[in-house]
């Protein structure tokens, strides 16, 4: 299993793992900066963007390998 999980806040994850901003970048996610970075989850986030959390997250992953 990933480092990265759909319950780990959106900011965390960046902080944690920087070269990931790419990633969220390539869907379309536009988080970094967002205030509601700090408080969303990943699920959330992506639910509210319309995007598919599990590719996501094995998206991430790959990119912190």
């Amino acid at each position: 299993m990933g480092k990265i999980t759909k319950e780990m806040k959106i900011e965390e994850i960046i902080q944690k793992y920087p070269k990931v901003i790419e990633v969220f970048l390539e869907y379309n996610f536009h988080c970094v900066g967002c205030a509601a970075a700090s408080f969303e989850n990943l699920e959330q986030g992506a639910l509210a963007h319309g995007i598919d959390v599990e590719k996501l997250v094995n998206d991430l992953n790959k990119a912190i390998e």
